[in-house]
């Protein structure tokens, strides 16, 4: 989803941003004149401005950046956010002689700190209008869960019976934060009750006009989630894993099992890979256009060491041990180890010299 703004949007957010400036940029001078005035020292006095709402304006800022780049601001941004103001705050009241003067020093730096955290909030709204994603809500949600699966897991199986009784508690609190500012889910949520209050005002008008009421069993959900869950749980598990391979090969047994869990078919990692080893069935193919084309048929199952002499009389008597590896893996997708691949050689060579008819070679290719 992305959104732009209006003109009008436009001017109010510019009038809006130009006046925060300007306030933030008076509680800077204020702040400046009040501390100069008791110290007498310019320096000093651009020092504390810079420590106290300077720091705010440079979290502000970097939060501001973020936001822009659709990422969530990290703890120190977000904690510094409220302890700059405070600390500048702190600054004044200290450097007061009087009651008076503590009062007014203390609310001088609100101005700029104020400012500043407004000018990061309106930024992160505007980002969330423009592009729909809001990176801070989607991180708290992240942390939420996260959390919960913590501590369901220490409550099922932590020895500790008060320490699996407090995870449990700990994971109902956690569920409240779940969704909490999440204007999206709270649409989803308004657009099912919408859905419902539709259909119960139409089945109250029909019984008030004299409409019979259909007691048919209500019609099956028809979102792409729902069809394809019913597709896929009348689907061999082993298709569903190749469809969902054929359709994200860049993903993990790992990934494709969690992606097929969704779609309502129960299967692990460890049954995903072996789906996805599976070999299919090779045939033998024959191009009846063409007589001297290549005929293709599968290999035949030999012995390893029938294998690796069958590489070798391919390969040449000048063939290295490295080189018959190769030709194995690329060929026969076998991984030899080359002090076996010297010794079945040897063991063939000892054969042939030997007198003894060598056993007629298994497999192969014609």
């Amino acid at each position: 989803m992305t959104r732009t703004l209006n003109a009008w949007q436009i001017t109010v957010l510019s009038v809006a941003t130009v006046l925060m400036i300007a306030v933030g940029g008076f509680g800077g001078w204020g702040t400046y004149t009040n501390v100069a005035a008791q110290f007498h020292r310019g320096a000093t006095a651009a020092g504390v401005v810079a420590a106290g709402e300077g720091l705010a304006l440079v979290l502000a800022l970097t939060m501001l950046c973020l936001t822009m780049l659709g990422q969530a601001s990290p703890k120190v941004v977000r904690l510094g956010l409220w302890l700059a103001p405070v600390g500048a705050c702190a600054t004044g009241v200290t450097i007061a002689r009087t009651t008076g003067e503590a009062i007014v020093y203390g609310l001088t730096p609100m101005a700029m700190s104020g400012a500043a955290e407004g000018l990061g909030l309106i930024a992160r709204r505007v980002t969330i209008y423009r592009t729909g994603v809001d990176a801070e809500q989607m991180r708290r949600n992240a942390d939420a869960v996260q959390q919960i699966a913590y501590q369901q897991a220490v409550a099922q199986h932590h020895p500790d019976e008060e320490t699996r009784n407090k995870a449990l508690r700990d994971s109902w609190t956690l569920a409240e934060k779940v969704g909490q500012g999440d204007a999206q889910l709270g649409a989803e949520l308004v657009d099912v009750q919408r859905i419902r209050i539709r259909d119960g005002a139409d089945t109250a008008l029909g019984g008030m006009y004299g409409r019979q009421t259909l007691t048919a069993k209500a019609s099956p959900d028809r979102s792409a989630q729902a069809v394809l869950r019913r597709r896929f749980a009348e689907m061999d598990p082993a298709d569903a894993v190749r469809i969902a391979r054929d359709a994200q090969p860049d993903m993990t047994p790992a990934e494709l099992a969690s992606l097929l869990v969704g779609y309502g078919v129960v299967i692990d990692s460890v049954q995903v890979a072996l789906v996805l080893g599976e070999r299919p069935p090779e045939y033998e193919v024959h191009r009846p256009d063409a007589a001297d084309a290549l005929q293709v048929a599968a290999l035949e199952a030999v012995t390893l060491e029938a294998a690796v002499v069958e590489a070798a009389s391919t390969l040449g008597p000048d063939a290295k041990a490295r080189e018959i590896a190769e030709y194995l893996e690329r060929h026969r997708r076998l991984v030899v180890a080359e002090p076996y691949i010297r010794t079945a050689l040897s063991r063939e060579a000892k054969r042939q010299q030997g007198g003894a008819p060598a056993k007629p070679m298994e497999g192969g290719y014609n």
